[in-house]
């Protein structure tokens, strides 16, 4: 199957509510590598490498969000140019907040 690598930003009631460590878990679960972080203008900010299904998978799960959580907006983006020494496959984490 094929790879992509995708950025994404949540808007919403995303931050306080658990999401980045429930977007690493969804992550984890589904093998994709990447990253998750708080941005301060109160968004959150992913990247996501893997299967195209499982992505489309993941984005999907991303526009529910966590049990607390309330999304209004998610945008997607490919990003194969993404500096992969920020990735690392396997490896699925959270960044400090940017």
């Amino acid at each position: 199957m094929a790879e992509e690598i995708v950025h994404i930003r949540i808007h919403g009631r995303v931050q306080g509510v658990f999401y980045r460590q429930w977007t690493m878990t969804e992550a984890r679960a589904r093998g994709l590598s990447g990253w998750v972080r708080n941005r301060v203008d109160g968004t959150v900010e992913a990247v996501f490498k893997g299967e195209t299904d499982v992505i489309a998978d993941m984005f999907n799960a991303c526009k529910r969000g966590s049990p607390r959580a309330f999304v209004t907006k998610v945008e997607y983006q490919l990003a194969p140019d993404a500096p992969m020494e920020e990735i690392v496959d396997g490896v699925f984490e959270q960044k400090r907040t940017v």
